[in-house]
């Protein structure tokens, strides 16, 4: 027969037995915790990478229980076609190169994309270091095979290309000045549709980042919000447009407004035209 003391123990022992089982559960309920958050911080610092012009195409319309209530859409069918062969050229260049576009005269650039040809007709007169940094690049080939990494939806509505890496950090080893911040397109903070303009590091909360763009760039295809921090250099043809709106149709990967182009948008061959 056990004992009252005996049995004064046993209790204890299967108390003691509990608060730790509750204890280790405790733990492992945290690090889970740990790991999800630390998941999520990678992420946020993986997204960041994307944005050259850091925080500027944000889209604050929404917040995170918006976003969890959303279901996550289906992702349609590419609308593109397969990349031509080819290989990205490592390409990396000291300084701008020496201006020698003739500012008189209309040059246009040709992106022979996977999804269509997109005609940009660039403002020379008005953004002549854009223009020339562009018709130095696009003649050593530097576009050629590269891949169109972003696309936003929202008050931000555009596709970023240029950045050989695809990850929103790439640049040609040199940065241009901004030109052509006044223009009257611009004007109520609105970059309008078809629209073509320079990504960049500018930050308008510190003041910083002024004349630092490299070789990405924008292309709107729908009205967006954007403060006049972005040198606007070109206009896309009426036949780009309807490519630009192809792309856009198929949406982006992460369903936040703010990912890779769903559609395989590739350059497979840039040209820049003087007429």
């Amino acid at each position: 027969m056990v004992s009252q003391e005996q049995r004064r123990k046993q209790l204890a022992r299967e108390k003691f037995l509990r608060q730790q089982q509750r204890r280790e559960a405790a733990r492992r309920r945290r690090r889970m915790r740990n790991a999800v958050i630390a998941g999520a911080v990678a992420l946020v610092v993986a997204g960041g990478a994307v944005s050259y012009a850091a925080g500027a195409f944000d889209d604050g319309g929404s917040t995170n229980d918006d976003a969890a209530a959303k279901p996550t859409p289906s992702k349609p069918a590419d609308p593109c076609r397969k990349a031509a062969p080819g290989k990205i050229k490592p390409l990396g260049f000291k300084k701008e190169p020496a201006l020698t576009v003739d500012k008189s005269a209309s040059y246009t650039m040709k992106l022979a994309t996977t999804c269509g040809d997109i005609g940009i007709d660039m403002a020379t007169a008005k953004a002549p270091h854009t223009v020339n940094s562009f018709n130095f690049l696009v003649n050593k080939g530097y576009l050629d095979h590269t891949a169109c990494h972003r696309l936003t939806a929202g008050n931000v509505n555009v596709l970023q290309c240029g950045d050989p890496k695809g990850t929103g950090e790439g640049d040609p080893g040199y940065t241009i000045p901004d030109e052509n911040l006044k223009d009257k397109r611009l004007r109520g903070g609105v970059y309008p549709a078809g629209t073509v303009a320079m990504a960049n590091k500018y930050k308008p909360d510190t003041k910083k980042g002024r004349d630092t763009g490299g070789s990405q760039f924008f292309l709107v295809y729908q009205d967006s919000k954007l403060p006049a921090d972005y040198t606007p250099f070109g206009t896309v043809s009426d036949s780009g447009m309807k490519v630009l709106k192809k792309i856009a149709a198929a949406g982006e990967s992460s369903g936040q407004g703010d990912g890779a182009p769903n559609a395989t948008v590739v350059i497979d061959k840039a040209t820049v035209r003087k007429s």
